[in-house]
């Protein structure tokens, strides 16, 4: 589990609280720029010169946007940080963002941090928590020579807040954050440092630190066990596969057993039918979806979720070589399907359905599947929304409001029975790819003949979200940014009761 900043709650005031910096919020109001609430006592420490201040040195509020400040022995801390909320209506996931925001500001100039923001509610409290601990990351594993021009991130919080709960709900979410980050770190790990084995191997490692049963299947027990797509996928590669199955259960209280599964390309070469050299570096973020299923299992099991957990992870480096898959082939899956491979680039799916055959094997109550599989998703969504498709429109919208409430924005994709013709084969049960036209969707279909009947199932494609190749913004640090693991552990919530 990589380290989290500490964070803990006071009811004292936040201007006399001890620490580096104090962050409050602004917003645009009627007249101008505005306090928001959760600030009053340093604004009152202050007098009435505070939001003169800041408005002469630029500050208007707008979202995001953070303004320094000295405080000058008006507080107990030296400096002061506002940071924008926008419109006074603002919603959690902004004021999540702008908490995040203001963190990377002081990264490197303030160790400890009181928040002084909105936390009226629960859900205020939980989402300053989490964008303070989400953007407090770093991923400093790999740097040397340069690790001494590196900006520390603030390692400790303290958040202002007279909410009765306040102390739980910062717990929780200090859970969420080191699932999150565990997540980002294990995809912003280069791939000659996490192949098959490697990640394996972490997720062993992590399953026993919170005491999940785990089970690593390799070459020669997948190939016992009939997964000509993870064997297929992986025998281009000199690093073997790997299934990693992780169980957890919630006890006497846990009436429902959800079976996940996650995409784990550790690189993503594109095989024989090989990718564009541009871009090809982002290809180690391909086992985005294992990363976000091994984090959620680890923070159901932190929790103590009453709700039975069956995850597989299908693990594999998909490379050229003289033992690779051919355009051409014929698979023989998990479930006995014959698959021909008309795209040794649309690997991912061959993974999954191995692993999707053998989760409906245990008969679970709901199916989720993860993965950073179609360019399509980014060309219809973009690269911040993820696509959720399902044999179920009632699951596939619980997933959808599970994401909202976690703050990870997913839209809800249809499947239409018109593309499914696409997938046929001349010479096989399928073919691993269709038409460009709709790639995300057939791909989504592709994934459904494996789910068995009577099983609700969804599948994310987070192939956009997944990873930022660009500049931070509010929480969201370039490289891996640990999607779907923060809707997982909602969802699981919500279906634990």
């Amino acid at each position: 589990m990589p380290v989290t900043a500490t964070i803990t709650v006071t009811t004292s005031s936040a201007a006399s609280t001890k620490a580096d910096a104090i962050v409050i919020g602004v917003v645009k109001g009627p007249k101008g720029l505005a306090l928001a609430a959760g600030s009053s006592d340093v604004a009152k420490a202050f007098g009435r010169g505070l939001l003169p201040a800041l408005a002469g040195l630029g500050a208007t509020g707008a979202k995001e946007e953070v303004t320094r400040l000295a405080t000058l022995g008006n507080t107990k801390a030296p400096a002061l940080v506002a940071v924008g909320l926008g419109e006074p209506g603002f919603d959690h996931e902004g004021l999540r963002r702008a908490t995040g925001a203001a963190v990377r500001a002081l990264a490197g100039a303030s160790a400890s941090v009181v928040l002084a923001l909105p936390t009226d509610d629960a859900a205020s409290v939980r989402a300053v928590a989490e964008g303070a601990l989400l953007g407090a990351y770093s991923f400093t594993s790999y740097r040397h020579a340069s690790l001494a021009d590196h900006k520390t991130p603030v390692s400790s919080f303290v958040v202002a807040s007279g909410l009765k709960d306040a102390k739980k709900v910062v717990q929780r979410a200090a859970v969420l954050a080191g699932a999150v980050n565990l997540a980002r770190d294990l995809v912003n790990t280069p791939p000659s440092h996490l192949h098959p084995v490697e990640l394996a191997g972490i997720a062993a490692e992590e399953a026993g630190r919170v005491g999940v049963t785990v089970e690593v299947l390799d070459e020669k027990a997948l190939k016992k066990g009939g997964y000509g797509g993870i064997l297929g996928v992986g025998q281009g590669s000199v690093n073997p596969p790997r299934l990693v199955h992780l169980s957890y259960q919630g006890g006497r209280g846990a009436k429902k057993t959800v079976a996940l599964v996650g995409k784990g390309i550790t690189f993503d070469s594109g095989g024989i039918s090989i990718k564009p050299a541009a871009g090809m570096e982002e290809m180690k973020s391909d086992m985005g979806g294992a990363a976000a299923v091994i984090a959620a299992v680890s923070a159901a099991a932190q929790l103590k979720l009453a709700i039975n957990i069956e995850a597989w992870v299908p693990m594999a480096e998909n490379m050229p070589s003289g033992t690779a898959i051919r355009p051409s082939d014929v698979l023989v899956m998990r479930k006995g399907t014959r698959v021909e491979v008309n795209n040794t680039d649309a690997e991912g799916r061959l993974i999954l359905a191995d692993a999707i055959a053998r989760a409906c094997e245990d008969d679970p109550d709901y199916l989720l599947d993860v993965a950073t599989l179609t360019g399509a998703q980014v060309v219809a969504l973009g690269t911040r929304t993820s696509g959720v498709m399902s044999n179920d429109d009632a699951f596939r919208g619980t997933v959808v409001a599970a994401a909202d409430a976690a703050g990870e924005a997913m839209w809800p994709m249809p499947l239409p029975a018109d593309l499914r013709k696409g997938l046929d084969s001349d010479i096989a049960d399928l073919v691993n790819t269709g038409p460009r036209e709709g790639g995300m969707l057939t791909a989504g279909l592709f994934l459904k003949e494996f789910v068995s009947d009577g099983v609700a199932w969804s599948h994310l494609d987070i192939a956009g979200p997944a990873y930022n190749p660009g500049a931070a913004y509010g929480y969201t640090h370039a490289g891996g940014t640990g999607a779907a693991v923060r809707t997982f552990v909602q969802l699981l919530e919500g279906l634990a009761g």
